[in-house]
């Protein structure tokens, strides 16, 4: 599975604007609508759900909300680039700026796993963060993560 199988340009946005997590997962929810033509307030109580099991922010300023939710075909990413780096719970205490979420159909099983261990693995790079942080588009963003994700020969 490669990013851009998940990932669509419109699926990202940067330059978002919120004060708090539940600020964050309801612009995902948002965007999830949008593209997706899912309920939003279905995909927020998800995110919510997972979240309050245990926090999704994985450290270095990185966040992975993830849930599994009705009337999806397959996986779906959206990311967000927070103006301003927000408190999450992350396991290292650092603020967030950087939010990948995954959205799966409730069937997904392994898949959903698989997407999200691709998802953190990627984004452990410092290199990448950086990069994700000073792209100036929603293009720049796609093509980074994308180009990121593409698969080394094993």
């Amino acid at each position: 599975m490669q990013i851009g199988d998940i990932l669509d340009r419109s699926a990202i946005a940067l330059r978002v604007s919120a004060t708090d997590k539940r600020q964050i997962l309801a612009h995902v929810a948002e965007i999830a609508a949008r593209n997706f033509g899912l309920d939003a307030s279905l995909v927020l109580d998800a995110l919510t759900e997972r979240e309050n099991a245990g926090s999704t922010g994985i450290g270095h300023g990185v966040a992975a909300p993830h849930a599994r939710v009705e009337g999806l075909d397959r996986i779906h990413g959206v990311f967000l680039r927070v103006d301003q780096p927000l408190e999450f719970d992350a396991i290292d205490d650092q603020p967030v700026d950087l939010i990948f979420a995954l959205l799966a159909p409730p069937e997904a099983g392994t898949e959903h796993l698989r997407a999200l261990a691709r998802v953190s693995r990627m984004l452990r790079s410092a290199d990448l963060r950086e990069h994700l942080r000073q792209a100036r588009s929603q293009d720049a963003l796609y093509a980074l993560l994308v180009q990121e994700a593409t698969p080394s020969a094993a």
